[in-house]
């Protein structure tokens, strides 16, 4: 006997109302946290201050830093990183360039512009890809530069912790671009709080649309294309909000492998970067908080939203699309690798807050997400949801949406303020409003093709395509 029309209806209805409530939770669970971010802000803000920074920056507690930047086919922005890394406002560093065995120009082009020559400079025994050569360059600059086997990001990481010599050791992306200073910011923590961080990240910010010239952002504008403008919104709402939230909770699961700062020795200590994983950044700073939560070590992880990254992002729908996959795959593979952190009493904070909502929001959401929209669309169509109950759901997952990428640009303007024109404020506003209607489904309909991907073990990392810092300039 088939269900009755009632029957059918009401069930449709009790479905539609858990996915009412699951979005308004999670969207008042991320509004909390902007919240939570705005007060964090203004009490970073409050407590900066340029005459002691001038002293920092001459003192001799400042630990050493090396740079490591791996590279794989990064011809296009490859000489403007490394002229960037060697320009910043820090006294005792050194930048370790690990290729990772490019197809391109890019172990040619750091040759010629630096001068390099092979170095018989000693290595660590950290397990990698065979390292062909070794280099350091003739002219007066503190640069070595690894030349590997293609290993992926992660192993090309481990090559650069075994060169490097440095107490601290800065990951970043070699189609990034740091700030004069960045590091000086990202430092600090270590010196305020010694022997007890572990890891510090600075907020990464989008250089497309912005002008370049050696190595430097001389102008900051936002992009003039559609798709980076929307990841600019994404980029402000992910960095000033959640992750001053969890790190003011010291419970941040991610620095971003565009650019962190780590404890050398207990990074070593961990196992250095997982190479069985796409999302390195996140596995490792998870598998600190297990380590410490389980020594009952005091420690911080923390999030300085002071020091710039600034980094291409993709404009075509393709590339956009790899990464994105890459990303939610690396999360799945984070979350699964450290399942045992879940809810349980010895992990804290990371394991009674941070994990379970990275589980329940960001690796099921787009599986509970795309169900509401398909489930809202069919139930009209068949008449078993009323239209009443279709709306507010829309309008809890669209409107909310609007609210909270709005809030980053309001929460931006109010703190930081990094974009001086009132014409680019107003695109940022606009870009807020029009994410929600299409581009936000789409990425959630790709985040949810990377959790599957993640679930059945898919690996691979996905090309990368560059136009190069000039030449988004130049399209802006």
């Amino acid at each position: 006997m088939s269900p009755s029309p009632e029957l059918v209806h009401g069930l449709s209805e009790a479905f539609e109302w858990s996915m009412i409530f699951y979005v308004s939770a999670s969207n008042a669970i991320y509004f909390f946290l902007m919240v939570l971010g705005f007060f964090a802000l203004r009490s970073h803000r409050a407590r900066q201050n340029a005459e002691a920074r001038a002293v920092l920056l001459n003192s001799p507690l400042l630990p050493e830093v090396s740079i490591i930047m791996p590279a794989y086919n990064e011809a296009l922005t490859i000489a403007q990183s490394v002229r960037s890394m060697l320009d910043l406002q820090y006294p005792h560093y050194d930048v370790i360039v690990v290729n990772d065995g490019s197809k391109d120009d890019t172990m040619r082009i750091l040759i010629e512009e630096f001068h390099l020559c092979k170095s018989t400079r000693r290595i660590g025994t950290a397990p990698t890809q065979p390292i062909r050569s070794v280099y350091r360059s003739r002219d007066p600059i503190r640069l070595t530069v690894v030349d590997k086997e293609n290993g992926g990001k992660a192993d090309a990481l481990n090559a650069g912790l075994n060169v490097a010599r440095s107490p601290l050791v800065a990951a970043v992306d070699s189609d990034s671009l740091l700030e004069e200073d960045a590091l000086l910011h990202v430092v600090e923590p270590f010196i305020e709080n010694p022997g007890k961080v572990l890891a510090t990240g600075g907020i990464v910010r989008v250089v497309n649309g912005c002008t370049v010239e050696r190595g430097r952002v001389t102008r900051i504008a936002t992009p003039g294309r559609v798709l980076p403008l929307f990841q600019t919104i994404e980029y402000l709402r992910a960095f000033l909000g959640g992750r001053v939230a969890f790190s003011f909770l010291n419970s941040l699961l991610l620095i971003s492998g565009a650019f962190g700062v780590f404890d050398r020795e207990a990074v070593l200590e961990a196992g250095g970067f997982a190479t069985s994983t796409v999302g390195e950044d996140m596995e490792l700073v998870v598998r600190m908080h297990r380590i410490c939560r389980a020594k009952k070590l005091p420690y911080l992880i923390v999030f300085v939203p002071e020091p710039v990254c600034w980094t291409e992002v993709p404009e075509s729908w393709k590339v956009l699309h790899r990464q994105r996959n890459r990303w939610q795959r690396g999360t799945v593979e984070s979350l699964m690798a450290h399942d045992r952190m879940l809810l349980h009493p010895k992990y804290g904070g990371p394991g009674w807050f941070a994990l379970p909502y990275f589980v329940i929001f960001e690796m099921l959401g787009p599986a509970v997400e795309m169900a509401g929209y398909l489930f809202t669309v069919a139930g009209i169509i068949f008449g078993v949801v009323s239209t009443k109950i279709a709306v507010l759901f829309f309008v809890v997952s669209v409107l909310f949406g609007v609210l909270l990428s709005m809030s980053a640009v309001v929460l931006e303007e109010f703190t930081m303020r990094r974009y001086p024109s009132v014409f680019d404020l107003l695109r940022l506003l606009a870009a807020a409003v029009l994410e929600n209607f299409g581009y936000r489904q789409l990425l959630t309909f790709w985040r949810l093709e990377g959790v599957w991907d993640g679930l059945r073990g898919k690996r691979g990392w996905g090309a990368m395509e560059r136009r190069g810092f000039e030449q988004n300039a130049q399209v802006a």
